[in-house]
C-alpha cells in the first residue's frame, strides 16, 4: 500500500497548491473588483467627466461630460464572462457604444492570458474592428463561427475568449442565459491524434520503435511547437489553476495535458518529457547531429546542485502567482519561442541556451532548469520500492508556503512591497 498511498499523496499535493491559487485569485478579484474609472473611455468620449451606472438589466455605465449629457454607453465583460478562459485565464474586456447604441470598439482592462497573446490580440486591427457600428441586438444574435470570426493567429484561444466574452455579456444583458460555447476543431483533432501516438510509442515494444519515435519527434516540433504552439508551460498551469481549465475553449489542449500528468501518475512512463514536448524533442535531435567528442561529462556535485534548479523555480512561479507580482512567467520556460510571431526575447534566449547545451549535455534544460519537467517528474509512479524522499518533503512545505501566502496575504504583501518600495 506504500507507493499507493505517496501517489495519492503527491496527487493530493498538487490538487491543494492548485486549489489555494484556485481561491486566493477568486478572493483578489472579490477584493479589489477594479471599478472602471473615467480616464479608460476618453478614447472614445473626449469629454467624459462621470460615468453613471445602470441599474437596469444592460447593467453598464452611460457615459456623461461635466453638464450631464450622455456621451454614449459603457460595458463591462466581467463579471458575467467569468466562465470563459482563453489559453489560461479570463479576461476583463471594455465595450463602447455610442448614444445611438451602436458599437465604437473595445479594449482589454486586464488579462489573466499570456500577456503577449493579449499584446498580439489589441494590435490586431481588424479583430478590433469585429463588432464596430453593431447595435445590441446585433452583437447578442451574433454566431462567431458563420460570422467567420477566426480570431488572432497566434493567439487564438486568447482572441476567441474575448469575442466569446463580449457576444456573452450582451446576451446576459438582453435576458439570453445561453452557456458559453464548447468548441472543438482541427488543433484539438491535431492534439489528440498526437496523444494517441505517443501513448503508443511510450508502450509498445514492437521492432522499429526507434525510428518511429524519431520520426514523430519532427511531428512533435513542427506540429505541436511550431504550427499549433498549445505546450504545457507554467504559464498555462498557473492559469488554469487561477481561472479553471479552458476546456469549452480548447478541449483538445485539455486532452493533452490530462494524458501528460495522467499517464506518469498511473504508469511511470513520463509521456510528456519523452515524446510530446517539442523542446525535449528538439534537444534529443540536435544531441544526436551534435559529435560524440563533444560530450561534457557533468561532475557529482555540480550535478546534484543543479538539480535543485527546477523546484526553485517552482517556488518562484508559485510566489508570483499568489503575491501577485508582474511578471511574464513564459519568460522563465522556453516553450513560447515556438510561437514565433509573440515570442519574447527572455524565453527565445532560454529556448537557444537549452539547445545550445544539449550538444555538450543530453537534455541538459530538461535536467537542470525545466519546472514543467520538475512537476511532472513529481507525480511519476516509481513502482513497489518507491518512497518518501526529499521531493515529497520539498513539495509538502511548498503546500505550507501556498497556504501562509493565502491566509497571510495581506500581510506578506505590505511586506513585500513595503521593502520594495
Amino acid at each position: 500500500m506504500r507507493p499507493v498511498l505517496l501517489q495519492l499523496y503527491r496527487l493530493g499535493v498538487l490538487f491543494a497548491v492548485a486549489w489555494l491559487v484556485r481561491a486566493h485569485h477568486a478572493r483578489l478579484r472579490a477584493e479589489g473588483d477594479a471599478p472602471v474609472r473615467v480616464g479608460e473611455v476618453t478614447g472614445w468620449f473626449t469629454n467624459a467627466a462621470e460615468l453613471q451606472l445602470d441599474l437596469e438589466a444592460r447593467g453598464g455605465f452611460r457615459v456623461r461630460d461635466r453638464d450631464g449629457a450622455e456621451l454614449g454607453y459603457l460595458i463591462r465583460t466581467l463579471p458575467q464572462a467569468d466562465r470563459i478562459i482563453g489559453y489560461c485565464g479570463i479576461t476583463d474586456t471594455l465595450v463602447a457604444l455610442d448614444r445611438e447604441g451602436h458599437v465604437l470598439g473595445f479594449k482589454i482592462r486586464k488579462s489573466e492570458d499570456t500577456k503577449t497573446h493579449v499584446g498580439d490580440v489589441m494590435d490586431d486591427r481588424h479583430f478590433k474592428k469585429t463588432w464596430n457600428g453593431m447595435t445590441w441586438e446585433q452583437v447578442a444574435g451574433m454566431d462567431l463561427k458563420n460570422a467567420g470570426v477566426e480570431g488572432v493567429s497566434g493567439a487564438t484561444m486568447t482572441s476567441m475568449a474575448v469575442a466569446e466574452g463580449i457576444v456573452h455579456r450582451f446576451r446576459v444583458a438582453q435576458g439570453e442565459m445561453r452557456p458559453p460555447t464548447f468548441r472543438v476543431g482541427l488543433r484539438d483533432c491535431g492534439l489528440v491524434a498526437v496523444v494517441v501516438l505517443g501513448v503508443w510509442l511510450t508502450f509498445t515494444k514492437r521492432e522499429g520503435r526507434e525510428r518511429w519515435r524519431r520520426w514523430f519527434q519532427w511531428v512533435v516540433i513542427g506540429y505541436v511547437g511550431f504550427l499549433n504552439g498549445d505546450l504545457l508551460a507554467q504559464t498555462l498551469l498557473a492559469g488554469w489553476a487561477k481561472s479553471g481549465v479552458a476546456w469549452r475553449m480548447a478541449p483538445g489542449l485539455v486532452l493533452f495535458a490530462a494524458a501528460s500528468f495522467a499517464v506518469p501518475w498511473v504508469a511511470r512512463r513520463p509521456l510528456y518529457c519523452q515524446q510530446l514536448c517539442p523542446h525535449g524533442a528538439a534537444q534529443e535531435v540536435i544531441t544526436r547531429l551534435a559529435p560524440v567528442r563533444w560530450r561534457v561529462n557533468v561532475p557529482a556535485a555540480l550535478d546534484r546542485a543543479l538539480r535543485w534548479l527546477p523546484g526553485l523555480l517552482l517556488l518562484f512561479v508559485l510566489s508570483v502567482v499568489m503575491l501577485p507580482l508582474e511578471f511574464d512567467l513564459a519568460g522563465l520556460e522556453p516553450f513560447d519561442a515556438y510561437i514565433i510571431r509573440s515570442a519574447g526575447i527572455a524565453t527565445i534566449a532560454v529556448a537557444i541556451a537549452g539547445l545550445l547545451a544539449a550538444l555538450f549535455v543530453p537534455k541538459a534544460y530538461c535536467k537542470y532548469a525545466c519546472p514543467t519537467g520538475a512537476l511532472l517528474e513529481f507525480v511519476r509512479a516509481r513502482g513497489t520500492g518507491d518512497k518518501f524522499g526529499r521531493r515529497d518533503l520539498a513539495a509538502g512545505a511548498m503546500l505550507l508556503v501556498a497556504l501562509a501566502m493565502h491566509w497571510l496575504h495581506a500581510a506578506i504583501h505590505a511586506w513585500v512591497f513595503g521593502a520594495a518600495a
